[in-house]
């Protein structure tokens, strides 16, 4: 069962497509105002249990679903980088559709942008347009996890570019991404600098929220990965060493038995997130170890319960920072179905 430890307040969604304003206090909500985010969170999450938050085909278990379309976001050093694209129904060139980027883990040395193909497809069903990303790595191109962090931005900024021919909103702009590319999300949200030389500054490549599963943000002798990077790259694209106020609204799943990236990292930066006054919510699964959160489709053998458990709460999520309507449905089919939230929390005081 999962247990989650929520921020204290929301974060205002005017962001833009530039990066967030800063630490204000005349932002931070009212008491009322925080119980009604986590009333919104909860019966978001209720009604998507209930409902099979309308799951297409084939994204618990079968075969992994084919993007709509794919287009190159950056050629570099003879490497062209694609975006593989989910769209929803009825999808038109010039919709303000909210978007969700998926970075696939793989330690910045291998992985595939399929990983995260049966994610983008459910979100396209909902109405959003879900986007995997494919980035360098080192065992393909024989690059350091600084160029990773490049290619991400870039992605980033690249949707913004093209939301009209996308037909994205500039301004709903989710990073998402696993262990080394929940690394990359982080990056985009919190870690200053790493932007290619010469490139398109119009668009910013800070995203609108943050969604990271067993992420890497901590890349110094205290957390995971650091022996991968140059030595004067460590803390500088260790988020956790660049929390500050005003970041985009996040949340961090990780599985409580993870081996490879510890969940006391998790913890650290969901309370250092917390601190500098932003919003960010960390779900931990006990027993789960590291990946726990894929869907079977892509991994065999990976429980369909922990998928469900996790695209629940993401759409949960998207729903409470207006990525997704919250519709009037909800609350009455919560109080219709007898039901209610049953998964254990735990709030960090």
């Amino acid at each position: 069962m999962a247990t989650i430890a929520r921020c204290r307040r929301r974060t205002p969604r005017r962001w833009r497509g530039r990066r967030p304003p800063g630490n204000d206090p005349s932002q931070v909500q009212t008491m009322a105002g925080r119980m009604m985010m986590t009333w919104r969170f909860w019966i978001g999450a209720a009604f998507a249990a209930l409902l099979g938050a309308a799951v297409p085909a084939g994204a618990d278990e079968g075969e992994l679903p084919e993007p709509d379309r794919s287009l190159v976001y950056r050629e570099i050093d003879g490497v062209s980088l694609r975006l593989h694209i989910f769209l929803p129904e009825g999808h038109r060139r010039g919709d303000r559709r909210p978007a969700v980027i998926f970075f696939f883990f793989g330690g910045w040395a291998g992985g595939t942008p399929r990983q995260f193909f049966p994610q983008a497809r459910e979100l396209a069903g909902l109405g959003l347009v879900g986007i995997s990303a494919e980035y360098r790595v080192r065992s393909r191109h024989g690059v350091m996890p600084d160029a990773c962090v490049s290619d991400a931005k870039v992605a980033i900024r690249r949707v913004r570019e093209l939301h009209d021919e996308l037909g994205v909103d500039p301004e709903r702009i989710v990073a998402a991404g696993g262990s080394a590319g929940g690394h990359l999300a982080a990056c985009a949200g919190v870690v200053p600098g790493f932007e290619p030389e010469g490139g398109a500054t119009a668009f910013d490549s800070v995203p609108n929220a943050m969604i990271l599963f067993n992420p890497v943000v901590d890349t110094t002798e205290t957390g995971f990965g650091g022996d991968r990077f140059r030595p004067e790259h460590r803390e500088a694209l260790s988020p956790c060493h660049h929390v500050r106020p005003g970041l985009p609204p996040t949340i961090v799943f990780h599985g409580e038995s993870d081996a490879v990236v510890p969940f006391e990292n998790a913890q650290r930066f969901v309370r250092l997130m917390r601190e500098a006054g932003n919003d960010c919510e960390l779900v931990g699964f006990p027993g789960r170890g590291h990946g726990f959160f894929n869907s079977p489709a892509f991994r065999k053998g990976a429980r369909a319960e922990d998928y469900r458990a996790v695209m629940d709460a993401v759409i949960a999520f998207l729903r409470a920072h207006g990525f997704l309507p919250v519709q009037a449905a909800e609350k009455k089919a919560l109080r219709g179905s007898g039901r209610s939230d049953t998964t254990e929390r735990e709030v960090l005081q």
